[in-house]
């Protein structure tokens, strides 16, 4: 009865077993993911008071904190879409070599953690770091330059990490539009530069907003890079929600914070996910 049930409806049958493969998956992701988010909203609500919620909003240090954060965001996105742009088209007209060099340089520092490269950079742009020794020696500089411990060294850092994140959705949907639309453009007498702004440009536009969005949002929660390279000086959220439980021991406030930045991210990824959406509908 059974196998006639199923012949009578395989698509039924079929979600049901990947339902039943997902199952083991989905109570893992239950159990790790979705059982602290229901505990960290429950403490930063402990007692029944949105009392954290009124201090996080209320409070200009912490207003600033969450600006800034979003500033450094916002300013490493753009930075990544300018550096990864070319790459992406490079890695696509380059050919099987080219590709394959590329990816491999692209890739190269994920097979690194980030608090490694993190003080790799440290090593770099100290005042005695290499970027600075070499300056002096070639007599371009007199003093050291500035470059550890304040916002420039912060978006140097977060920006090494986040371009391969940037540059593989536009390269993505570089690879997707079809060559012979370049080639009418070209025969028709249009030149490179007109051909890439009504071309290129707008067909590759869900692989920018889907980069943009990918690297916003996993910026906003930064921590290891800010707080090693901005030597406290530059302060974003997760930093000031590590200094809540590490300092303070102030877990309400922690977890308040946190959810904060949740909802903030959540809403610029739906914002976000609505531009990448609109555009690949109009692309298509």
């Amino acid at each position: 009865m059974a196998h006639a049930s199923a012949r009578r409806d395989p698509a039924r049958a079929r979600e049901r077993t990947l339902l039943a493969l997902a199952a083991p998956a989905l109570i893992v992701l239950a159990v790790l993911f979705v059982w602290p988010l229901i505990r960290l909203l429950s403490m930063s609500v402990e007692g029944g008071t949105l009392a954290q919620f009124e201090k996080a909003a209320l409070d200009e240090l912490y207003v600033a904190v969450l600006w800034d954060s979003l500033e450094i965001a916002l300013i490493v996105t753009v930075i990544c879409l300018v550096l990864a742009y070319p790459v992406a088209m490079w890695i696509v007209q380059a050919g099987r070599l080219g590709f394959i060099l590329g990816m491999f340089f692209l890739l190269l520092p994920f097979w690194t953690s980030v608090l490694v490269r993190t003080y790799a950079w440290m090593v770099l742009l100290g005042r005695n770091g290499i970027i600075n020794r070499m300056l002096r020696d070639w007599g371009w500089i007199e003093f050291p330059l500035p470059l550890l411990h304040n916002l420039l060294g912060v978006l140097i850092g977060i920006v090494h990490v986040m371009l391969p994140y940037m540059v593989i959705p536009i390269y993505a949907a570089l690879l997707r539009i079809d060559p012979d639309l370049k080639r009418a453009a070209e025969g028709l007498g249009a030149p490179a530069w007109r051909t890439f702004l009504r071309v290129t440009l707008p067909l590759s536009l869900p692989g920018v907003f889907a980069g943009s969005a990918l690297v916003f949002v996993i910026t906003l929660g930064f921590f290891i890079t800010p707080a090693l390279l901005g030597g406290g000086r530059v302060v974003m959220i997760a930093t000031l929600i590590e200094q809540q439980v590490r300092e303070f021991l102030d877990w309400n406030f922690a977890a308040a914070l946190a959810t904060v930045l949740l909802v903030v991210t959540l809403a610029i990824y739906a914002l976000l996910g609505r531009l990448t959406g609109g555009q690949g509908h109009a692309a298509r």
